[in-house]
């Protein structure tokens, strides 16, 4: 079943390369007494990914944290090393937290896998943003097609 508002964030693990070695990311820790700008991805390097989704938020980081955001994270079934090269690509270092969901487990239990074997991927993440306030969603957009991002979009969020 797909997460809805209201709902709280299950607990993952999630993997992030940091400048001193790949860390472990829980959502207790993640979510905890935060405003956490989240938004789901189907792949790094994709496309639409690339060229719109990712690209948006890096511009919007500083918007998006006068409107009171205290992170803002990405999130791919993909490895931490191409999260974290893909992030430095566009400029995200410093300004977004970059999570491998590596095994799918985090997109899994909200219910929003999506398998891509057209474009040559397998399960991946629907294409999706939230609003997680201290653990609970209170905000969630999830696109009709992975080639869509305008309902998830970083200016869609701020709008509200």
């Amino acid at each position: 079943m797909t997460i809805q508002q209201g709902d709280q964030i299950p607990e993952a693990t999630f993997k992030r390369l940091t400048s001193t070695g790949l860390i472990d990311v829980d959502t207790s820790t993640l979510f905890r007494g935060k405003k956490v700008a989240v938004f789901g991805l189907p792949g790094a390097y994709t496309p639409v990914c690339s060229e719109h989704h990712l690209p948006g938020f890096v511009k919007q980081a500083g918007a998006l944290k006068e409107k009171g955001f205290d992170e803002i994270v990405c999130i791919s079934v993909n490895d931490p090393f191409v999260m974290d090269a893909w992030g430095k690509l566009h400029g995200a270092d410093g300004e977004l937290t970059m999570l491998a969901d590596a095994d799918g487990a985090f997109t899994r239990a909200i219910g929003l896998v999506v398998s891509l074997p057209t474009f040559g991927l397998g399960d991946r993440s629907e294409r999706y943003s939230m609003v997680v306030d201290d653990s609970v969603v209170s905000k969630l957009s999830i696109e009709k097609s992975v080639l869509d991002h305008e309902l998830t979009s970083a200016s869609c969020m701020l709008r509200g």
